[in-house]
């Protein structure tokens, strides 16, 4: 899967006229490796060797080219995740307080019914959803 994953990225860096470059591959790495958001602090801690500066221009452009999502509660507590398309549909659990994130994979019934009603909703204001997210703000267990 990462080599083929590694082709996927490449290709839509070409399409922004960007270089896959080292860093950013390491970036990637570290992101299906984790199999969690992690913090700019997390990256940094984890890739030593690249700049923090760097790291953020690295997600400002895996971002751009629909590879990296960016996962917040607030502005002060940002993650990083491989794009939904890359990995799995899931959601987040996200604590206002210490910006952790839990990554949720709710039931096939679950998803059934939020797909329905927002596609209802969709409907009525003539929108065509592609697809959804569910991002839950609160306290983690650490916190409450």
């Amino acid at each position: 899967m990462t080599d083929d994953l590694h082709a996927v990225v490449a290709v839509r860096l070409r399409g922004i006229d960007q270089r896959y470059t080292a860093g950013r591959r390491a970036i990637v790495d570290l992101l299906v490796s984790a199999g969690h958001p992690v913090s700019i602090g997390d990256i940094a801690t984890r890739l030593p060797d690249l700049p923090r500066s760097s790291a953020y221009r690295h997600l400002v452009d895996l971002q751009a080219a629909a590879v990296v999502r960016r996962v917040a509660a607030n502005d002060e507590f940002a993650r990083f995740e491989l794009a939904e398309d890359l990995t799995e549909h899931h959601h987040h659990l996200l604590c206002t307080s210490c910006g952790k994130v839990i990554d949720i994979t709710p039931s096939a019934a679950f998803e059934r019914t939020i797909a329905n009603q927002l596609d209802a909703l969709a409907d009525a204001e003539g929108f065509q959803p592609h697809s959804h997210r569910v991002d839950v703000l609160g306290l983690c267990a650490a916190c409450h």
